[in-house]
């Protein structure tokens, strides 16, 4: 009996150390921090840069914003939005010192050869291009716009003021000697026949020599009908040169119809890029804000920046009363595609492009692309 009892001692023991080892485990693993057994909480960083990411009263909207919530939710991730400035984005994202940054950014951020080497890039959730707009020229405001502009100004100055003066000598010569010219006793009638007689002279009129009385006259009738014809041809070239410019806003073909006019775009932009890799001169603006209004004032002949930026700020002026001429042209210069910024090697990457390939599909975003961009 006594080594029965040993026996199964000896059985039992080894097993008894073997459960509570075991028992120990399974406690230490259910007392671990419970923050480890949840899904990290994301830091993304976001910069605006409207319609993409808007930013009012401490909120974030707009058409990346509400793609990746409705991504992150199909991931069953959470984060928290950090701001940063559009252009401190990429260096949010960027890691060369192994310390933690943002693990998502989001922006209207073009993927680039050069940002690749830096940082990664998810699928891109918004394909546009490099678009040009200016004013929309009709008939009517390119006539007003040539018969104001300062060259046609200058030339009707330098046509009446000639009018005068020739006008004037003629008066002194023949006034009182010929009746067919200068036959009116008005204070008006002697004014206007004068400025009349000059003005038919300046312009190749039909008045010749042999209608004056006075050799002099005659001497000098035949002196302004020779070079009224070359005053007339130089005037001529100064009016259809101004009327050219002035319509050239609705004639750009193409990229290098751009070079005489003044041009502008965003700082530090791949739309500036473009346009100086191209050779074109431009003009450069802090915001897209400013760089719209000269164009609609006139400071501007033509802008060049992203078709979505564009399109989405013509469309918002226009529900104020405000753009009503100004268009975006049918050129496609250079593709242009938004991602969202992720770390190199996320481990993100390929779940935000599975959410990415079935959200955009849905008809939600497609309403939000209408929301925003209009037809």
């Amino acid at each position: 009996m006594l080594n029965t009892l040993r026996r199964n001692l000896i059985i039992m023991i080894p097993r008894l150390i073997l459960a509570i080892i075991c028992l120990s485990f399974t406690t230490t693993a259910f007392t671990t921090d419970p923050g480890e057994a949840k899904t990290a909480e994301l830091t993304v960083a976001v910069a605006e840069c409207p319609p993409f990411v808007t930013v009012e009263n401490g909120r974030y909207s707009g058409l990346a914003i509400f793609l990746w919530e409705r991504i992150g939710r199909e991931m069953g991730l959470s984060w928290n939005y950090v701001e940063y400035p559009l252009g401190g984005l990429l260096q949010g994202i960027k890691n060369k010192d192994q310390t933690r940054l943002a693990d998502v950014g989001i922006s209207c951020t073009s993927v680039t050869a050069e940002r690749e080497e830096l940082i990664d890039f998810s699928h891109s959730f918004n394909e546009t291009y490099t678009a040009i707009a200016v004013r929309q020229t009709t008939l009517w405001t390119a006539i007003t716009g040539f018969l104001i502009s300062p060259p046609v100004l200058y030339a009707l100055f330098i046509v009446l003021g000639m009018a005068v003066l020739i006008g004037g000598v003629f008066f002194l010569l023949e006034y009182g000697k010929n009746k067919k010219l200068f036959s009116s006793d008005t204070i008006m009638g002697r004014i206007l026949e004068p400025i009349i007689v000059g003005l038919m002279f300046v312009t190749s009129g039909p008045i010749r020599f042999y209608r004056f009385k006075t050799l002099t006259a005659r001497v000098l009738a035949a002196i302004l009908t020779i070079s009224s014809t070359f005053l007339i041809a130089a005037i001529t070239a100064v009016l259809a040169s101004s009327f050219t410019l002035n319509a050239m806003t609705t004639e750009i073909r193409s990229l290098d119809d751009l070079r005489n006019l003044e041009v502008g775009a965003l700082a530090a932009s791949t739309s500036s890029a473009f346009l100086s890799y191209n050779l074109i001169k431009h003009q450069t603006y802090p915001d897209l804000d400013t760089l719209v209004r000269d164009l609609d004032s006139a400071e501007l002949d033509a802008i060049v920046s992203d078709a979505a930026f564009l399109t989405y700020r013509f469309n918002q002026g226009k529900q104020q009363g405000e753009f009503k001429s100004l268009t975006v042209l049918p050129y496609e210069l250079a593709p242009q595609n938004y991602a969202f910024i992720l770390q190199q090697d996320s481990p993100l990457r390929e779940g935000i492009n599975r959410a990415l390939l079935t959200e955009r599909v849905q008809q939600d975003w497609r309403n939000k692309l209408l929301e925003y961009f209009g037809e």
